[in-house]
C-alpha cells in the first residue's frame, strides 16, 4: 500500500520549486546573462508560466484534494477556477517552450526572416497572443464539471464533479480530442521536428564555415560566431531535450489511451494507471527544470546566481560593520 508523503516533505518541495522559478524569473530579467532581448523574454515568460504550473496544478489543485479539502479552494466556484487555471497554465508552458524553439530555428535556419522574427517586439507578440489563446480556449473548461458539487455540507457546495455529457455528447468528446491533441502529441512532434531541421542546419553551416575559415589563414583560431551560436544552440537542445524526455511518458500515455483503448478498466492497482500517473509527475517536474538547465549551460547565470546567493551574506556583513 502507497503511504502519503507528510504534508511538511510537500511544503518544503514546493517551496524550493518555487524559488528556483522565482530566482530564475529575477535574474533573467536584469538582462546580465549574455543573452540577446528576444531570448530573454522567452525564457523569463517561461519561467513565469513554469511557475503558474506549479501554484495551479500542483499547490491549489493536487495539494488541496490531499491536504487542504476543509478549505475555501473545495469550494465549488472556486474549484471550477482552479480546474481553468491549471491547463491554462500547463498549455502556456508547453506552447512557450515551443515557441522559444522556433525561434531559435528560425535564428540559425533562415537568415533572411531571422532580422524581422527574432526581435524583442515580435517575441512579446508571440508570448501575449499565446497566452490569450489558451486563456480562450480553456473557457469551456469549468463546464466539463456539474454546476452541483460533489457533495454538500452545511449549505455550502464542495468539489467538483464530471458531469456526464463529458464522456457521451459528440462536442465535449471532440474538445477532449482537440484539448489532447494541443497539448502534449502536437508540441511535442513540433519540437522533434524543429530539433531536427536545426541539427541539419548546423551541421551544414558548420563544414561550410570550418572550409572558409581553414582557406582564409590556415589556422584553429577560435571564431567567436561560432562560440555565441553554440551557446544558444546548447541552451535550445538542453531545454528542447528536458521537454522530450520529461513529456515522453504522457505522449506514449496518450496515444494507447486515444489509440488502442488500453486503458479502458482503469482501477487504483492498475498498472497502466500508475503510468499515467508517472507521466504526470515527469510533466509537472518539467516545470522545474529549466532553472537547473541555466544553472549547467550558461556562465553568465552561474555568476548572476552566485552574486543573488552571496547578496544577503554580503549585506548582513556590511551591517555588522
Amino acid at each position: 500500500m502507497l503511504l502519503p508523503i507528510p504534508v511538511s516533505d510537500f511544503t518544503v518541495s514546493v517551496s524550493l520549486f518555487l524559488s528556483v522559478n522565482l530566482l530564475a524569473i529575477v535574474i533573467l530579467s536584469r538582462g546580465k546573462c549574455g543573452l540577446s532581448k528576444c531570448i530573454t523574454r522567452y525564457l523569463v515568460a517561461m519561467a513565469t508560466a513554469d511557475l503558474l504550473v506549479i501554484a495551479c496544478n500542483v499547490i491549489l489543485y493536487r495539494i488541496a484534494h490531499l491536504y487542504w479539502w476543509d478549505t475555501f479552494l473545495l469550494y465549488t466556484p472556486v474549484c471550477r477556477f482552479i480546474l481553468f487555471l491549471a491547463p491554462t497554465a500547463t498549455d502556456s508552458s508547453v506552447w512557450l517552450t515551443v515557441a522559444f524553439t522556433f525561434d531559435r530555428f528560425v535564428a540559425i535556419s533562415c537568415q533572411k526572416l531571422k532580422t524581422k522574427y527574432c526581435t524583442e517586439k515580435t517575441s512579446l507578440v508571440i508570448i501575449v497572443t499565446l497566452s490569450a489563446l489558451f486563456g480562450l480556449k480553456n473557457i469551456p473548461r469549468p463546464f466539463v464539471y456539474n454546476s452541483y458539487p460533489y457533495v454538500t455540507i452545511n449549505n455550502i457546495p464542495w468539489g467538483c464533479l464530471v458531469s456526464s455529457q463529458f464522456y457521451n455528447l459528440p462536442t465535449w468528446i471532440a474538445f477532449s480530442w482537440i484539448e489532447q491533441l494541443l497539448t502534449p502529441l502536437l508540441p511535442f512532434c513540433l519540437i522533434l521536428l524543429f530539433n531536427a531541421l536545426t541539427v541539419r542546419r548546423i551541421l551544414v553551416a558548420s563544414r561550410a564555415r570550418r572550409s572558409l575559415r581553414d582557406l582564409s589563414n590556415g589556422e584553429n583560431d577560435k571564431d567567436p560566431e561560432m562560440k555565441n551560436r553554440r551557446r544558444s544552440i546548447v541552451l535550445l537542445f538542453a531545454i528542447s531535450g528536458s521537454f522530450i524526455l520529461l513529456w515522453m511518458t504522457t505522449v506514449v500515455y496518450f496515444l494507447c489511451y486515444r489509440i488502442k483503448s488500453i486503458f479502458k478498466h482503469r482501477s487504483f492497482y492498475n498498472p497502466f494507471a500508475t503510468f499515467e500517473q508517472a507521466g504526470i509527475l515527469l510533466q509537472l517536474l518539467s516545470s522545474c527544470t529549466n532553472t537547473a538547465i541555466y544553472t549547467v549551460t550558461q556562465s553568465k547565470f552561474r555568476e548572476e546566481l552566485l552574486n543573488v546567493i552571496k547578496y544577503p551574506f554580503t549585506l548582513i556583513g556590511k551591517l555588522v560593520k
